[in-house]
């Protein structure tokens, strides 16, 4: 296998194409060909690579390429001197602005079609991941079958179906209008639209939930409107004070904590977590099944935490919620 090392000195990032070989029970790694320290002309040393490498190299383009385009857009993101954020680390901040000028300069520069099939692609992994957490059992084949060629799945309920339909519509609905403010209107009519055909209950709860195997007390029924009041007003308020990242997490985790609704907290939380990011320029984000368990227990970290406060028990949230963006954004959006 091939792929590319970077190497760090004094400071400076030197490049070099590097080949994995497995001999016997050991893999021995041997560089290839130096590739210098400029990322942009990486690509045009690949070339001169010996030919009995590029096969290996064939094989593995594709990583290669999403390290050359990361470091291509991270090299632009360390040029603007980016101003120390409270509640992200140097890199994790780096990291998200990469993938927010890979959006706004190359991703929304793609000819149409090409940009509707990667954003369907997107789509597929989010409806299938957000619905996965909360238990639908549809796999991320059948979700691509479903939402891509309209072929139903044998054996699954129509509420499992209509989860993924209904993300897929909800998601390519506020995608293509961001201009409304987030209300309690809004909130309700996206998770109305989430559940539909779903759960009948619509709007807030009018009686208390028990979150099972939650280690959190959601906020009595009486109070969610009181809460979600001081929710939206917090929101407003640090709109242009957050980093629209850490904000969008933060809203997420505290819309969760409140627990507004009987069922879909979940996935209406990672929707609007999407369209407050979107509504700010940058990419959307998939929390994935792989990593549930590490999703809810930093989610779990920052619940002490008051709904009209920002404080550092987000920090495990937002590195979290950082590394799940930048890895799935590479791996759809490049």
């Amino acid at each position: 296998m091939a792929y590319i090392y970077r190497k760090t000195v004094g400071g400076k990032d030197y490049y070099y194409l590097r080949a994995s070989v497995r001999k016997q029970n050991k893999v021995l790694a041997k560089d290839i060909l130096y590739l210098g320290d400029d990322i942009n002309s990486i690509r045009d040393k690949i070339k001169d690579i010996p030919h009995k490498y590029s096969e290996q190299i064939k094989k593995t383009y594709k990583t290669i390429n999403k390290f050359i385009e990361f470091n291509l857009y991270l090299e632009k993101v360390r040029a603007l001197k980016l101003k120390k954020d409270p509640f992200l680390a140097k890199e994790s901040q780096e990291s998200i602005e990469s993938c927010k000028l890979h959006w706004t300069q190359a991703f929304s520069k793609q000819d149409e079609l090409t940009g509707e099939e990667i954003l369907k692609n997107f789509i597929v992994e989010f409806a299938f991941n957000t619905t996965s957490i909360e238990g639908n059992t549809i796999s991320l084949d059948q979700a691509q079958k479903l939402l891509v060629d309209n072929l139903t799945p044998k054996n699954k309920s129509l509420r499992e179906i209509y989860d993924l339909q209904n993300t897929e519509k909800v998601f390519m609905k506020l995608f293509l209008d961001r201009k409304k403010d987030i209300s309690h209107d809004l909130i309700c009519q996206i998770h109305d639209s989430l559940l539909e055909n779903i759960d009948s209950r619509k709007g807030y709860r009018t009686q208390d939930v028990r979150v099972f195997k939650a280690h959190f007390k959601s906020t009595s029924w009486p109070y969610v409107k009181t809460d979600m009041n001081i929710l939206l007003k917090w929101f407003k308020e640090n709109k242009g004070k957050l980093h629209p990242f850490v904000l969008a997490v933060m809203f997420h985790h505290k819309i969760e904590k409140i627990h507004p609704f009987m069922d879909g907290n979940g996935r209406t939380g990672r929707i609007l977590m999407n369209y407050i990011l979107l509504q700010q320029d940058y990419p959307p984000i998939i929390i994935t099944k792989k990593n549930r368990t590490k999703y809810l227990d930093n989610l779990h970290k920052a619940d002490e935490c008051p709904i009209n406060k920002a404080n550092d028990l987000y920090t495990d949230l937002i590195e979290f919620s950082s590394s799940e963006y930048s890895d799935n954004y590479w791996n759809i959006f490049l």
